[in-house]
């Protein structure tokens, strides 16, 4: 494995700046019982059968396979359908599943008994910018001295600074904080390629090249992976559980 995506894995490995979830779904799904020495099982209806309204679904039998179900009281089944679902039971209970997505991994988050529950549970854990949070303070006992010593020459412009390197700092006068805006997050190889051409492992060895120190490039790549826009190191904020400390 190249050593920056492996030294990317061994980050995200536990992202403690991951908070909420993305691109969340609802799936409408029938939990089947058939045969009584095996669990049940969910099936979506096929796309054949999908406007059948929930009363409709629930309580008949169905033909499904691995892949979908079909109502075989009452409905018309093709010839096609019929012989590749060949497995018959019972539907129990229409479901409506959520699911959504953290660092590109898809989550089950739960089921819920009608579409009006599962579209209310989406608006709960859904904000109109569509991410749980942007913006984050976290102790500067997460950098070392080093990347302090770097942060400070870049407030004091004694430090050269290089676009391109997707994150800007700032001071904030009436704190002892030091801020960052990090650009075109979240850093994924996918949504870097799409805005700068480039994957990740590009990126972050313009960083490195550039002097940024390893410490500091690691915590502002979490950051950026998870979404977040805006980082506040102050050495009056709590630390971060999940993440390296250097001084306490």
């Amino acid at each position: 494995m190249n050593p920056t995506h492996q030294a990317a894995a061994l980050l995200t490995a536990s992202n403690p700046f991951a908070r909420g979830y993305d691109n969340l779904h609802i799936e409408r799904l029938l939990l089947i019982t058939y045969e009584d020495d095996c669990p049940p099982c969910c099936r979506p209806v096929h796309d054949a059968q999908a406007h059948l309204p929930d009363d409709e679904l629930q309580l008949f039998p169905c033909l499904f396979n691995d892949d979908f179900a079909v109502i075989s009281e009452g409905q018309s089944i093709s010839d096609d359908l019929d012989e590749r679902c060949q497995s018959t039971g019972l539907v129990r209970q229409v479901i409506y599943a959520v699911t959504g997505e953290m660092l590109n991994e898809r989550h089950h988050l739960g089921d819920l008994y009608s579409l009006e529950e599962a579209q209310a549970m989406v608006h709960r854990l859904s904000f109109e910018t569509g991410h749980y949070s942007r913006a984050w303070e976290i102790s500067t006992a997460h950098l070392p001295e080093e990347a302090m010593l770097y942060l400070e020459g870049w407030i004091s412009h004694s430090a050269p600074r290089q676009t391109g390197l997707l994150f800007e700092f700032f001071t904030l006068h009436d704190c002892s904080g030091i801020g960052c805006k990090l650009i075109g997050t979240p850093w994924t190889d996918d949504n870097l390629v799409k805005i700068e051409g480039r994957p990740y492992s590009s990126l972050r060895q313009d960083q490195l090249d550039a002097g940024t120190p390893e410490a500091l490039v690691n915590v502002l790549y979490l950051a950026a992976l998870a979404d977040v826009r805006l980082l506040i190191f102050d050495p009056d904020a709590a630390v971060l559980d999940g993440l390296a400390i250097f001084d306490e």
